[in-house]
């Protein structure tokens, strides 16, 4: 076996293990969510990890803020917490829905007939019926808008001072 193959070896095993990590927290966290009366996509598909203690309080890790969309934009937190419990996360923190070209912070989901085929979103001044169907599957979570202006602005910066 010759260097470049010892060393390609480990690092497609390393590969291998990194993927079939990330792929089982995210499905992991489906599971759970599912086994508690919840669509399984509540949370996007960059998560890390997350820890749920006996008290039923969930935390959440991203892999950083990001943005997606349900019905309407949403923007994660790189740490998300809520009170989990059958058909509900509730008391929701580091999740901000975009209303009318404003900025609310989601409070909970809320499943209370699951054979409705709807989710109650809790966004603070107001309670939305989405489709459950929104939430069955993990969406793609990008970086915020707003970081990415910001990079840009810094790297236009840094060019104008050349």
């Amino acid at each position: 076996m010759s260097l470049t193959q010892k060393s390609f070896l480990p690092f497609f095993l390393s590969l291998i293990f990194l993927l079939s990590t990330i792929t089982t927290t995210t499905s992991t966290l489906q599971n759970l969510l599912r086994s508690q009366g919840l669509p399984g996509g509540l949370f996007p598909n960059n998560v890390k990890s997350y820890n749920l203690d006996q008290n039923g309080r969930l935390e959440v890790q991203l892999d950083g803020p990001c943005m997606t969309k349900y019905e309407a934009r949403v923007v994660f937190d790189s740490v998300v917490r809520a009170n989990l419990s059958y058909g509900g996360l509730m008391g929701l923190e580091g999740l901000i829905q975009e209303e009318l070209f404003l900025w609310f912070p989601v409070k909970g989901f809320l499943v209370n007939d699951p054979s409705s085929g709807l989710i109650l979103v809790d966004i603070g001044l107001a309670h939305k019926q989405l489709s459950r169907s929104l939430f069955e599957v993990p969406p793609v979570c990008k970086p915020r808008e707003a970081d990415l202006l910001e990079n840009l602005g810094r790297k236009m910066g840094f060019q104008a001072q050349r």
